[in-house]
């Protein structure tokens, strides 16, 4: 079954930036859309990145676009997203999510079906 493990995740300081990795596992003919998720404590979780199986199409929620950038590196089975300028408000846990052929840009939850467990992000 298909398996999601992030990392990179850590602190920063306001402006600073931070790399995440999305390692996926077991079933590459299960994933073509893939996605970055976030949860702040209190809050619910939110869909701010995605991006198809060929990298052509990328979607950013307005409140990452300009400051955050989706990619994936096939051969590598890695998904990545790049933030930079980070604000507080970024703080929170990021998961990586996957699904088959459907609408990438869908950023919900019930859009996509394999998760990983996360990876603390926080910005003080």
């Amino acid at each position: 079954h298909v398996q999601l493990v992030e990392s990179g995740g850590g602190s920063v300081e306001p402006g600073g930036s931070l790399r995440l990795s999305c390692a996926s596992s077991g079933g590459d003919s299960e994933i073509y859309c893939m996605a970055w998720f976030r949860q702040a404590p209190g809050k619910e979780r939110e869909g701010i990145a995605a991006i198809n199986r060929g990298a052509g199409m990328t979607w950013h929620d307005a409140s990452v676009a300009g400051r955050f950038t989706i990619s994936r590196d096939n051969a590598k089975n890695t998904l990545y997203l790049q933030m930079n300028r980070l604000e507080p408000d970024d703080t929170a846990i990021y998961y990586c999510a996957a699904r088959g052929r459907g609408q990438c840009g869908t950023l919900t939850t019930r859009n996509y079906i394999h998760w990983g467990r996360g990876t603390q992000v926080t910005v003080s």
